[in-house]
């Protein structure tokens, strides 16, 4: 008798258990998507006039450019990757950013080819080790590159191991006061080497002015021509006046011009959301007035998933709302 019960109880709490697991949990609520159509913040509204190094900003308005990933990093899939999308905007690009290893030096044929079509470059130079720098173990290299951006003859943004604030560089960069000692070492040998057509640009991450400790690796008034950050709506969707807000609020205390040296929205919040991210970005850019350049990151990059995929190439609502930007006079300001 009791064998039979315990098995007849062993069936019910079975049954009982199936039943629980086969019963759906329901479905979190997607998060509303935040309101763009509001009147963005006014935050970093000095003008000018500023003191930004032999890259002088325009005294209204502001630049326009971008970071277009080639198929192939050649000379020619460089300037097919900017002729396509120039091609599809219409205009030329005010600022070609370029991306650049420790040893690799500026000056390509591309480079000049870009330059002899009147166009300008920001260099995002990605040192290496700042002990290593301050240890003098790269000083052969630093001073060619130095020579080398000299030969250009044109005044160049030069990103200095830009969003130096990102943790996973830690073990590089080291802390605040490496970078900032390495900064002023590699600055004093352009000097000496007479590269002096360089404004030099300092450029953490939105997350980190978030974080809070981007403001510990920047080298002071006296060493910065222009403030720069990188912002993407990537793992968040915020407006991005909201993204960069701690950034403007500290640059708008330093007289300096802005440069947005990257910024994006990612492909997985939908064609609509980044349509209408772009059109608040671009309000966004123009009352504060203190930014007087900003660069898309046009580039899905490599293994990435959908919320580091950025490219508008392909997604006709966000590329129009880029397109709007672009055509808006006070993006085709005279240099």
């Amino acid at each position: 008798m009791r064998k039979a019960l315990a098995g007849t109880l062993i069936v019910v709490l079975m049954m009982v258990s199936a039943c629980t697991g086969s019963a759906k949990k329901p479905e979190p609520a997607p998060e509303p998507s935040p309101d763009l159509s509001g009147r963005p913040q006014a935050v970093a509204v000095q003008d000018g006039p500023f003191a930004a190094g032999p890259f002088a900003p325009p005294a209204t308005g502001a630049y326009v450019g971008a970071w277009i990933k080639p198929e192939e990093l050649t000379h020619v899939g460089r300037l097919a990757a900017v002729g396509e999308l120039e091609s599809s905007l219409g205009r030329r690009l005010d600022i070609l950013n370029t991306y650049r290893r420790f040893d690799q030096l500026v000056g390509t044929a591309s480079d000049q080819e870009f330059l002899d079509q009147g166009q300008s470059l920001m260099i995002s130079w990605a040192t290496g080790d700042n002990r290593s720098i301050l240890d003098g173990e790269h000083d052969r290299l630093i001073k060619q590159q130095a020579r080398a951006i000299r030969k250009v003859k044109r005044p160049v943004l030069l990103r200095m191991r830009w969003e130096m604030d990102r943790p996973n560089l830690r073990a590089t960069m080291w802390s605040g006061a490496d970078y900032i000692a390495a900064w002023k070492y590699v600055r004093a040998i352009f000097k000496k080497q007479h590269a002096d057509n360089v404004s030099w640009v300092w450029c953490p991450t939105a997350e980190g002015f978030i974080r809070g400790d981007a403001p510990d690796f920047y080298p002071g008034d006296d060493q910065v021509d222009w403030n720069c950050v990188d912002v993407y709506a990537g793992t968040q969707f915020q407006p991005i006046g909201q993204l960069m807000g701690p950034f403007l609020q500290w640059a708008s205390k330093r007289p300096k011009p802005i440069v947005i040296g990257e910024f994006g929205v990612a492909k997985a919040w939908g064609s609509a959301n980044r349509a209408a991210w772009l059109r608040d970005a671009e309000r966004t850019f123009k009352v504060n007035k203190q930014i007087k350049a900003v660069a898309y990151f046009e580039s899905d990059p490599d293994g990435n998933g959908p919320n580091q995929q950025f490219q508008l190439t392909g997604d006709k609502a966000a590329f129009k709302a880029f397109h709007s930007l672009t055509e808006d006079p006070y993006f085709n300001a005279q240099r």
